[in-house]
């Protein structure tokens, strides 16, 4: 965004990218309050500089309240600058405002600039400029102090064990807790700034020497490309920059933890961060590393596999299990053991609707539960989710209006889907279920295979930033199948993923751990 306004225009170099500041200080306070509207949290602070042997020079402070701290402000600004000017004694030529900069503003951080478009962008980002009459520069001092949340445990990727932190809204304790982790000179953070009118601090996160350069190049050229008004969250940038904005599942992966992006970082993928949002973005993204916790590392092997196979078996139950109640019941009760089929058959007696009916029924009703529990306050959402949900399957069983076996496939669905860790990614599941049900209420057994193949093609096509959503299974990669449904040990781990084709494919040295005494003894006392 750049300022047409004209302004000094014997200084304007540029009239569409560059507008210089007037010597006239009381021009360009002016010039500022015009461009925000004299705001009423627009503080103009206007003083005078006592130099011994010069007249007093006039000065301003310009910031908005609210977006800077006042301590430092005062302590680290005025102050210095009131009480450290009567040290000035160079020439009357001389430079005043290096010498603050350099001498008096010791403190506080601050850079000078003569365009005027950069010290209106700097104020809005909760910079304070600094004016000083007869000068076309100004600095910026860096004394933000805005309100911000504290850092919390994880709200939607709980673990039992690994760190309980998570983003907060402000960028810059987001950078310092991957910062914190990662402390490697080669993590570089890039800032750039999206939004026409409000402009907010975009982040690109990768490690130089293990990222592959073209794809940092194409996270750089489809943020540059978003041209939006404000930017709020990064879901924002996750809709814009993704290569398949029209499918059901999403192909950026968002994460509101520390260890889960370093851990994406030395993977070769790049992160996204947004100033005020509590989530980053990974890319690329697969279906297999959505499907996987951050847990899954912190525990040995055996029981991360133990827990992934529960993860992977329960998102097929999520997404088959009405689907296949549908086809058993209208189309092959054959299929199904007698003692069962009688028990079904009894408990579906006088029901008036036909089993698609009874299970969009059920289905609906899990979701509105599902979403007024996450509306209303905690404690409140918790008991509407829990007492809704016995209080309507009862009281559906009672009326006659569903079986008691459809409510027990629903329960298990709605378990079953609770357990994909990626909310987003649960989002397509529970979709593609509907799609599932309508086409088995159709064609039966042949209807939902030939839609489980509609959706598996459909995922077989996307693409995350040019890697296959399905990968490492389509295409089929033999050496990255150590780290999907099935962990190998940290100690089989040597490789980065090859889907992200890092420039430095080693993650770990490939000698293997040395046995323990006790072992090479057993293996003495063998032989």
């Amino acid at each position: 965004m750049y300022i047409r306004l004209a302004f000094d225009k014997q200084c304007l170099e540029s009239e569409a990218v560059f507008l210089k500041l007037s010597k006239r200080i009381h021009h360009n306070v002016q010039f500022f309050k015009q461009q925000f509207n004299d705001s009423t949290d627009l503080v103009v602070r206007q003083f005078s500089i006592s130099i011994p042997g010069i007249r007093e020079i006039a000065g301003a402070l310009i910031f908005f309240e609210g977006l800077i701290s006042s301590h430092l402000i005062t302590n680290a600004v005025l102050d210095p600058i009131l009480h450290e000017a009567s040290r000035f004694q160079q020439p009357i030529d001389a430079d005043i405002l290096s010498f603050l900069k350099e001498s008096v503003l010791t403190n506080a951080e601050h850079s000078e600039t003569n365009d005027a478009n950069k010290v209106v962008l700097a104020i809005m980002m909760g910079e304070a400029a600094l004016l000083v009459d007869g000068y076309n520069a100004c600095l910026t001092i860096a004394v933000q102090d805005w309100e911000h949340r504290a850092i919390q445990s994880p709200e939607s990727e709980g673990v039992v064990r690994g760190p309980r932190d998570s983003f907060v809204e402000a960028i810059n304790r987001n950078l310092m807790l991957i910062r914190r982790r990662l402390r490697d000179p080669s993590l570089v953070f890039e800032r750039i700034q999206i939004g026409n009118r409000g402009q907010n601090d975009v982040v690109i996160a990768y490690v130089k020497d293990i990222a592959n350069e073209e794809l940092v190049n194409e996270v750089r050229k489809r943020l540059n490309k978003i041209d939006m008004d404000v930017i709020l969250d990064s879901g924002y940038v996750e809709q814009m920059i993704e290569d398949d904005w029209w499918s059901l599942f999403n192909t950026v992966q968002d994460t509101e933890r520390p260890d889960e992006v370093v851990a994406g970082l030395v993977e070769g993928r790049v992160a996204v961060l947004v100033d005020n949002s509590p989530f980053a973005l990974l890319v690329p993204s697969t279906f297999n590393s959505q499907m996987l916790s951050p847990e899954d590392y912190y525990v040995r092997w055996p029981a991360a596999n133990f827990v992934r196979l529960i993860r992977f078996i329960a998102a097929f139950v999520a997404f088959l299990t009405p689907s296949l109640y549908i086809a058993l019941i209208s189309f092959h009760p054959e299929m199904i053991p007698t003692q069962l089929s009688l028990s079904i058959a009894a408990s579906r007696e006088g029901l008036p609707f036909p089993s698609i009916i009874e299970a969009l029924i059920m289905e609906l009703s899990l979701e509105l539960l599902r979403e007024a529990g996450i509306r209303l306050p905690g404690p409140i959402g918790q008991t509407v989710g829990i007492v809704g949900g016995l209080i309507i399957g009862e009281a559906a069983v009672n009326a006659g209006i569903v079986s008691p076996i459809m409510v027990i496939v629903v329960a298990m669905t709605a378990i079953a889907g609770f357990i994909i860790p990626t909310y987003t990614l649960s989002f397509g599941v529970r979709i593609s279920r509907f799609f599932l049900m309508f086409v088995t209420s159709i064609l039966g057994l042949y209807g939902l295979t030939l839609g489980i193949l509609v959706v598996l093609g459909h995922m077989a096509t996307l693409t995350s930033f040019g890697v296959s959503y399905l990968s490492p299974w389509a295409p089929l990669s033999l050496k990255d199948l150590h780290d999907s449904v099935i962990r190998s040990p940290w100690h089989g781990l040597k490789k980065r993923p090859s889907y992200t084709k890092a420039d430095d494919p080693t993650r770990q040295g490939q000698r293997m751990p040395k046995k323990s005494k006790k072992k090479q003894n057993r293996g003495k006392q063998k032989q």
